[in-house]
């Protein structure tokens, strides 16, 4: 995922839900209730109570306050804190999942088949869910023959002929809801028979997941019709499939999915395509009143917050020979030819670390709703329309994107604490593939650029200037909502430490070093303890720093709030000309017309509009706005610090591409600060509040909540 453009939000106020059912207190759910068992009913749309499931059980006072750290203590013992499952004991190794995607419902509903290593044969299944209505649980011994993996290398459970099997049977389950931190849903607990390797699970999801965003046509490009998509990173896989939502836990999986005629659904996978009845024409176009099927497989292991999916009227357009692009067609065009460098950047990331592992690499232009600029889902990466600038300037979130093939999906930090072990890598490796396509004096603006910002949230006293704890790379998130996590410290302090590395032992022992990280890490998942021996042992123990060069602080940097002393510090000479052509302006001693602007790139115009410094006037913005057209700018990057400016100065003919803005796009990099903008005046308030109330419905889960903060939008 790109790197955020705000700081953590408040996490809500926690509320003590009530006790369901007998439970051990190392899940940190309910206590135990002493009520008469009950057998699921058949809707399942509310947590029930079963019998005492073995080894669930735990001495507990059913009347007992909530008691967070309990809880939390009782998180420390799982091995992931943000999951209540035990892969420990019982292990998910494959999905099989079905769908019916339902867009008049906005639900998904069918089948979960989840293929078991059972290394505590004693102990039950333990699966994390939110808000999803489970309507019945069946575990079986399916036999070899139907486990065994096919011709993509897979066993592949979604078909209809192993969930029908007459081998699944019912078994107890319970859905048990955390006590004191809802954002972590609820433990579904299924009882196992002795020789069960298999559990099937059927449900829908509700209309609110947050792990899904179903878009009316009038959201989309073409407005003919309606759209779905994805987003589950980091805890939201979990909304919408019954699983073992941590990043340490890797599954092979296949699916299918029925859609609505004239949909096309795509999954982060290898996609097998629309499945033809027997005696149809594959080349005759589907009925619009005619249900259809899409096969997916994933053959290599993935965490769950990397399964997606999305759905829609889709166009698909050769890139190279390994990338493609899918879009609305009447958008499709314009992304393929602004991500036309994609194959030479596979090229150069597998020149830097190693063979690409995930066959291919095609990308999905969403709608403008979605809430990030990117998502980098393996095989096809999820990507905002809003980097559609016309001159491929901002292409440098595919290049982060891609970079995740390698940092994050093929070596992937085991816990959210751990972040910096994917971001961090990503964002270097980003800033490599962008030296060997554009030149090193780009990738330097950027880490220039993005160090700046880093060092402004540092500083930021409402936000991580007074959060210590979200400052250091290894952080301890017991208790908090790791969404709360996503800052430029995983990022780019992540990437200023793996740079003081590189400039400690020289560029090529560090590249070897990293390739030796990657390779042997691959499809693993990863702790920042096993990254500091890692690098005990291949580069500080096996190498010399070079001459001159200070040894790395590895505890400053892992550990400390902050940036260390003598962190790296980017150069870029051209930024400096521009920061005296802002100040000049501020101060009314450059007119517009002399800015040096005839040979600024997008980027560059960009750090210039970041370094006007504050107080300038509504004139000011106009006579910029009158040299330079920047209201009607067609870079959304330029245009959403522009319109920044605009709402701080109360410069009102940008009011109307203000308002059309925030209604259209939702990518919270660009709203977040312009609604902030706007909060800080009474005037600017009653603005902001009348602009979100029409533009709220069109925003994802994830956005509203940021943005509610903001707004102060009570519901």
């Amino acid at each position: 995922m790109p790197r955020p453009a705000q700081s953590p939000r408040p996490r809500p106020v926690r509320v003590l839900l009530p006790a369901l059912a007998c439970v051990g207190l190392s899940l940190g759910l309910t206590a135990c209730s002493n009520s008469k068992p009950e057998l699921p009913t058949k809707e399942g749309t509310e947590p029930t109570a079963i019998e005492a499931i073995p080894n669930m059980n735990a001495p507990a006072d059913s009347n007992a306050p909530a008691d967070s750290s309990q809880a939390d203590a009782a998180a420390r013992e799982r091995p992931d804190p943000h999951s209540f499952s035990r892969p420990d004991q019982v292990r998910v190794e494959h999905m099989g999942l079905s769908w019916t995607v339902d867009f008049d419902a906005e639900t998904l509903t069918g089948d979960a088949v989840l293929l078991l290593d059972r290394v505590d044969p004693k102990a039950p299944l333990i699966l994390d869910s939110r808000d999803l209505d489970i309507k019945g649980v069946y575990a079986a011994t399916l036999p070899a023959e139907m486990v065994a993996k096919g011709e993509h290398g897979i066993p592949e459970l979604s078909p209809k002929a192993v969930r029908a099997s007459e081998a699944f049977a019912e078994t107890k389950f319970e859905v048990l809801a955390a006590q004191t931190d809802p954002d972590l849903g609820s433990a579904v607990v299924v009882q196992l028979p002795a020789e069960a390797n298999a559990v099937k699970l059927t449900y829908a999801t509700r209309p609110g997941a947050t792990g899904l965003q179903w878009l009316e046509p009038a959201q989309t490009a073409g407005k003919a019709h309606p759209f779905l998509y994805s987003q589950s990173q980091a805890i939201h896989g979990r909304s919408w499939i019954p699983c073992q939502d941590s990043p340490g836990v890797r599954t092979t999986w296949d699916a299918e999915v029925v859609v609505d005629g004239g949909l096309t659904a795509v999954m982060a996978a290898e996609q097998l395509g629309r499945v033809v009845p027997e005696g149809d024409d594959p080349e005759a176009t589907p009925k619009a009143d005619e249900a259809q099927t899409f096969r997916f497989v994933m053959p290599q292991r993935v965490p769950a917050y990397l399964v997606a999916i999305g759905v829609g009227a889709l166009e698909r357009r050769e890139v190279g020979a390994r990338t493609a692009v899918w879009a609305d067609p009447k958008v499709v065009a314009a992304a393929a030819d602004e991500f036309a460098d994609m194959e030479a950047m596979l090229g150069s990331a597998e020149q830097l670390y190693g063979e690409y592992a995930w066959g291919r690499y095609d990308v999905l232009v969403l709608p403008p709703a979605f809430p990030f600029g990117g998502m980098e889902n393996p095989r096809l990466t999820f990507a905002t329309p809003t980097i559609l600038a016309g001159d491929r300037s901002l292409v440098s979130l595919i290049a982060h994107e891609l970079a995740h093939s390698w940092s994050g999906n093929l070596v992937t930090n085991s816990t959210w604490g751990d972040l910096w072990l994917n971001e961090g890598f990503t964002v270097y490796f980003e800033r490599r593939i962008v030296e060997a396509i554009y030149g090193a004096e780009q990738a330097e603006i950027e880490a220039v650029i993005g160090k700046r910002e880093l060092v402004a949230e540092l500083a930021d006293a409402e936000g991580l200037g007074a959060k210590p704890q979200y400052q250091v790379l290894d952080a301890d998130l017991i208790g908090e909502d790791p969404d709360d996590y996503f800052s430029g410290v995983p990022y780019e302090k992540g990437y200023l430490f793996l740079r003081a590395l590189e400039t400690a032992y020289g560029r090529e022992v560090f590249d070897t070093f990293l390739r030796d990280w990657f390779d042997s890490h691959a499809f693993g998942a990863v702790n920042t303890e096993e990254f500091r021996k890692f690098v005990g042992e291949k580069l500080v123990g096996a190498h010399q720093t070079v001459e001159g060069a200070k040894a790395v602080d590895l505890d400053a940097w892992i550990s400390g709030p902050g940036l260390p002393e003598g962190a790296p510090e980017p150069v870029a000479e051209v930024l400096a000309t521009i920061e005296s052509e802002a100040k000049a302006f501020a101060a009314g001693d450059m007119a517009p017309k002399a800015l040096s602007s005839k040979t600024w790139s997008p980027w560059l115009w960009l750090h210039f509009l970041r370094s006007l410094p504050e107080g300038l006037t509504a004139e000011q913005l106009a006579s910029l706005d009158e040299a330079y057209s920047l209201t009607a700018s067609t870079n959304n990057e330029i245009l959403g610090q522009w319109l920044v400016l605009a709402a701080t100065a109360r410069y009102e003919p940008a009011y109307a591409r203000m308002e059309s803005f925030l209604i259209e796009v939702g990518r919270r990099k660009f709203l977040t600060p312009i609604y902030r903008a706007l909060a800080a005046t009474e005037d600017g308030k009653a603005q902001a509040k009348a602009i979100y109330e029409k533009a709220r419905p069109g925003y994802h889960a994830i956005s509203r909540r940021t943005l509610d903060e903001v707004i102060g939008f009570a519901g």
